[in-house]
């Protein structure tokens, strides 16, 4: 919902106009002075700042310049009794998106006020489609991810075939993508298909295509997407869950640089580099029977590991704020972790990895009812998690995660009234005051 800021210093135009932008379904808060609106800004996201100009303390011309500083996405429409043409296009040449003489019939204001919010959701729109149609980034400055970096960068331009390892939700995909696109075939095409996704009896004909007549159901020929990746590349994931008669043409189709499609005898040549995917250990796969022995040496010819978020925590509060950027465009509203919610999530394992974050934080920018989650509003299962088995936390680690735990749900029964929580814990109120303080547990 839009949140608006009015600043005006009479009293009965305040309230008068408060009313009726409430009356709108907008959310308003209001200021009778320039320097507590400032305050208000600098801790708070507004999608739209109406003021007056002339106010003691800070004007409205001075208010706005401060503005653009601190929110450079809000719209400010000033208002004035004393304006002229050129006190106008001053305004607007320093920052402000409208113009307003009083004294002003309200359905004008009202007009001005839809038309700048329907100009931002429409802004809204094209940010997110340009996001969407923008290949993905790599994000994470740890050492690992450096690592992983440095080699994407040495292997993009091969042609050689690389096999992604990692577990389910580290990004298998985007390094892919950033294979692709790092390399000489960017301006080709950048086809993927599921290995795991597709009916066992359809997949070779989405692969290699077929011609008609080729089976029952084949009433016109089919490219495969080999055919469809020509001169691009194929990014061949949960390539683990190949049948094995399958297994067989793939190896080929890598050795011979040709396919055929289904029902025709007749080899087609293709260009292209081709990239593998799979969360399951391979070499497992293959003493088990499987997967090919011959076919897992052919794929491994460049490893990726792409390690899990577990391994990398020092990357979670870039992917954290990448994900708010992202949602808060989707919502038209500014979003920010609070220190205790991300203080809640490095001490989280993520099983479900960078996905299981991203759905985390999807979750919170839609329940949170401020521009700041706390970590009352992520997920009851992060303050769950303890150590497994092959934990290195000594004693005092142990104890300390489990006294943290019992702040949370304290907090959480609470509703995060703190003299309350304080009583349930058996504690004084400053000595949960400290303990969160140590434990980063702000709310």
């Amino acid at each position: 919902m839009p949140r608006i800021l009015l600043v005006e210093d009479d009293e009965i135009m305040r309230v008068t106009l408060f009313d009726r932008l409430k009356g709108m379904g907008f959310e308003v808060d209001q200021e009778a002075n320039g320097r507590d609106a400032l305050l208000k800004i600098e801790s708070q996201e507004y999608h739209l700042i109406i003021s007056d100009i002339k106010m003691p303390g800070l004007d409205g011309v001075r208010l706005l310049e401060e503005a653009r500083k601190v929110a450079p996405n809000a719209d400010i429409i000033l208002m004035t009794a004393y304006g002229s043409v050129e006190d106008a296009v001053s305004c607007l040449k320093k920052g402000a998106a409208d113009y307003i003489l009083k004294p002003f019939d309200m359905d004008d204001l009202t007009i001005r006020v839809n038309r700048l919010l329907s100009v931002r959701k429409m802004k809204t729109r094209c940010t997110s489609l340009e996001e969407n149609v923008r290949p993905a980034r790599i994000i994470g400055r740890s050492p690992a991810m450096a690592e992983l970096a440095e080699l994407i960068d040495r292997v993009a331009d091969s042609d050689s075939t690389i096999l992604i390892t990692g577990e389910s939700g580290t990004g298998k995909e985007l390094v892919a993508a950033a294979l692709h696109y790092q390399s000489g075939r960017s301006g080709g095409p950048y086809v993927k298909v599921n290995c795991g996704a597709i009916q066992e009896h359809l997949i070779e004909s989405e692969l290699f295509g077929h011609e008609k007549g080729a089976f029952t159901g084949a009433l016109a020929r089919k490219i495969g997407r080999f055919e469809m990746a020509d001169g691009g590349t194929l990014l061949l994931d949960e390539i683990g869950d190949l049948p094995l008669h399958l297994q067989v043409k793939l190896l080929r189709v890598l050795q011979e640089r040709e396919i055929e499609r289904v029902g025709s005898g007749r080899p087609i040549r293709i260009d292209v580099r081709i990239l593998c995917a799979t969360a399951k250990d391979l070499k497992e796969e293959v003493k088990a029977g499987r997967f090919r022995e011959d076919l897992f040496y052919r794929l491994q010819v460049i490893p990726l590991f792409v390690p899990p978020l577990r391994e990398r925590k020092e990357d979670i509060p870039d992917l954290v704020r990448y994900f708010l950027d992202e949602f808060q465009v989707m919502r038209g509203m500014g979003l920010d972790l609070s220190p205790g919610g991300l203080s809640c999530l490095m001490g989280y394992n993520f099983p479900g990895n960078i996905r299981e974050l991203r759905n985390i934080i999807e979750r919170a920018s839609v329940l949170t009812r401020s521009s700041t989650i706390d970590l009352l509003e992520l997920p009851r299962d992060l303050t769950l998690d303890t150590p497994g088995e092959d934990s290195d936390f000594g004693l005092a680690e142990a104890v300390g995660r489990t006294e943290q735990q019992y702040i949370l749900k304290a907090l959480r029964k609470t509703g995060g009234v703190k003299n309350e929580a304080a009583a349930l814990l058996g504690i004084s109120r400053k000595n949960l005051w400290e303990k969160m303080k140590t434990y980063q547990l702000e709310i």
